[in-house]
């Protein structure tokens, strides 16, 4: 008799620009420390958790760069990089941490940029498969903020790279040149 997960017989849900994942995915914020706060007891013992998520067939994966703050990304990418075809990481970005359990929304275009920039950093890719602000009460909205951060998010010389083909319309790629990875991912505005 074989046995199969309950992750081989869950469901699975096509997402607009972001493709096919089954709708049990894995949430990282669980793997630092208490309050959602530095570093975990057991850093190894967190690297074998989202290894063994994806060995059981876990193709999504949310955190986000307060997560620790920064720790949750480390772990992902210190456990999964290079990342098998398919999976797909989701990451949030917006708030700053002052301490355990203690969170400020921030939606001004240059945080946001500047935090998506060192969520790449950390998870090792170019691009991300799903970037989800913080809600923003000031300077029109998150909406507003967000497409701001996207356009420049990774500029380092001159303006936007032009499409790429196949590129998904409204999606940003990080220019090759200032690239320090192989993995092409998509952050959607």
């Amino acid at each position: 008799m074989i046995q199969r997960t309950s992750l081989e017989l869950s469901a699975t849900i096509h997402l607009k620009d972001l493709g096919t994942v089954h709708r049990l995915g894995f949430g990282a914020m669980r793997i630092v420390g208490d309050g959602v706060w530095g570093e975990p007891a057991d850093r190894q013992a967190a690297v074998a958790v989202v290894r063994r998520a994806v060995e059981l067939g876990v193709d999504f994966i949310d955190t986000a760069d307060s997560y620790g703050p920064n720790v949750s990304e480390e772990i992902i990418a210190e456990a999964l990089h290079p990342y098998k075809e398919g999976l797909k990481i989701a990451t949030k970005v917006g708030f700053t941490r002052t301490g355990p359990n203690k969170w400020v929304p921030v939606g001004r275009p240059e945080y946001l940029r500047q935090q998506t920039e060192l969520s790449l950093r950390k998870l090792k890719v170019d691009t991300l498969d799903l970037l989800q602000p913080a809600p923003d009460r000031s300077q029109g909205g998150r909406r507003g903020a967000v497409r701001r951060a996207a356009r420049t998010a990774g500029r380092r010389q001159g303006p936007r790279p032009g499409p790429v083909p196949g590129e998904r319309r409204g999606a940003w790629k990080r220019p090759a040149s200032t690239s320090p990875c192989p993995r092409s991912r998509t952050v959607t505005t």
